[in-house]
């Protein structure tokens, strides 16, 4: 059985788009008196829980052990690591206009057993060709089974609660950077990369195979529901309305106008800065507090951080200009990395490490929901994925630019 739904083409002519049904097990099991576009959002944090924990977070456990175990420099993973985001960007550029046309399921099912393999092999590696060649492997991975891939599900499922969806799958993320960095941190501790490696990646395939076989349905009308659970708030945002979300967008068209060009310098530029910070933040903190469990601890402390803030800006984020709340989360983080590197205070340190985790997860949040917003979820995939070009290219400089610049002036 297929359902056929049409898209409004930029033309404005109807154009046909056949959706197979979709009858995932938790459908059947999980209470219905719940919508089961808020089960969608669980299952999107769970994938993300593991595809960012361990595809994200879990880079900066594995920067110091690949050094030392290796006698690589800083700059050499680094580099690994900064291809490593630019290979993902491209991965979701070249999929992007795919999941538009056909969802995202089989991509996402490659990468999580793609990501599973190559994060095991990170605790075999010998050379440093086999850094960079696993490393790419994992990069394409991230690139299909995370980010654009589980955000086309949610922009399709919520238009008026898309903040507050967003907001609790992306928890999923800062979950991983609180439960995985201690984990891996300990894993390491006990028995180096061999075996904390390993372990990361089983538990890739035993969390992230059960959400994209069994929860994850890519659009509403699969399972015969409508979007926002049926019960759609009063748009307050013309850019909400139908004749906008279910726009096609060609990438020419995407790539000649402004407010494309406006998202991709400033997250570039913000998420350089902060993807520096965050993947060197546990060596820093590790010669700051003589202590790599304490540094540690205060990844989980800005992974909290983010949490908290990204559930209480959900709430009301859809009501708010998406612009002008990006535009504070920039200040206030920028503010705060300045003052946690030059002053030298404990207390000081855990204060603004939360404050930065407050901005870490919303930014994120907020990139996706302008590019949403501004281009619709029919489009959303082959947008977002040239925008994730650029920006996970400025991620991928940030490590590079901070392992650089460390090992020439401390």
């Amino acid at each position: 059985m297929r359902t056929v739904v049409r898209a409004q083409s930029a033309s404005g002519e109807k154009e046909p788009q056949a959706l197979p049904s979709r009858r995932p097990l938790a459908l059947s099991v999980l209470p219905r008196r719940v919508h089961y576009g808020w089960w969608i959002t669980i299952g999107a944090a769970m994938l993300m829980f593991v595809g960012v924990g361990v595809g994200y977070y879990a880079l900066a456990v594995f920067l110091r052990p690949l050094q030392e175990e290796n006698g690589w420099s800083n700059s050499v993973v680094s580099g690994a690591t900064g291809m490593y985001f630019s290979v993902a960007g491209l991965t979701a550029a070249i999929v992007g206009p795919r999941i538009d046309r056909r969802g995202p399921m089989g991509f996402m099912l490659t990468g999580v057993c793609l990501m599973a393999g190559a994060v095991a092999a990170v605790g075999y590696l010998e050379t440093v060709w086999q850094l960079y060649l696993t490393y790419i492997v994992l990069a394409v991975a991230f690139g299909l089974s995370t980010g654009t891939s589980v955000q086309s599900i949610l922009n399709r499922w919520f238009v008026t609660r898309r903040a507050q969806a967003m907001s609790i799958a992306f928890t999923g993320v800062s979950v991983g950077g609180m439960v995985l960095v201690p984990l891996g941190t300990l894993l390491i501790d006990k028995g180096g990369l061999r075996l904390a490696a390993p372990v990361m990646g089983v538990l890739v395939l035993a969390v992230g195979l059960p959400m994209v076989l069994g929860v994850l349905v890519w659009d509403p009308r699969q399972v015969g529901t409508t979007l926002d659970y049926g019960k759609p708030l009063e748009l307050t945002n013309e850019l909400l309305d139908d004749s906008v979300q279910q726009r096609i967008w060609t990438r020419a068209e995407a790539t000649r106008s402004l407010p494309f060009w406006s998202i991709l310098v400033s997250f570039f530029l913000v998420l350089a800065a902060q993807t520096g910070f965050l993947l060197h933040q546990l060596s820093f903190l590790e010669d700051r507090f003589g202590s790599r469990n304490v540094a540690s601890f205060t990844l989980t402390v800005t992974a909290f951080g983010s949490i908290v803030a990204r559930l209480v800006v959900g709430q009301f984020a859809d009501r708010l200009s998406k612009r002008n709340l990006s535009v504070a989360l920039f200040v206030i983080q920028a503010v705060s990395v300045l003052i946690v590197v030059f002053v030298d205070n404990t207390i000081v340190t855990w204060i603004l490490v939360l404050i930065i985790g407050f901005t870490i997860g919303n930014i994120y949040m907020m990139q996706s929901l302008l590019v949403s917003e501004i281009f619709g979820f029919a489009s959303f995939a082959t947008v977002m994925g040239l925008v994730s070009v650029a920006t996970q290219s400025g991620s991928g400089l940030g490590p590079f630019g901070v392992g650089w610049l460390e090992e020439r002036t401390g």
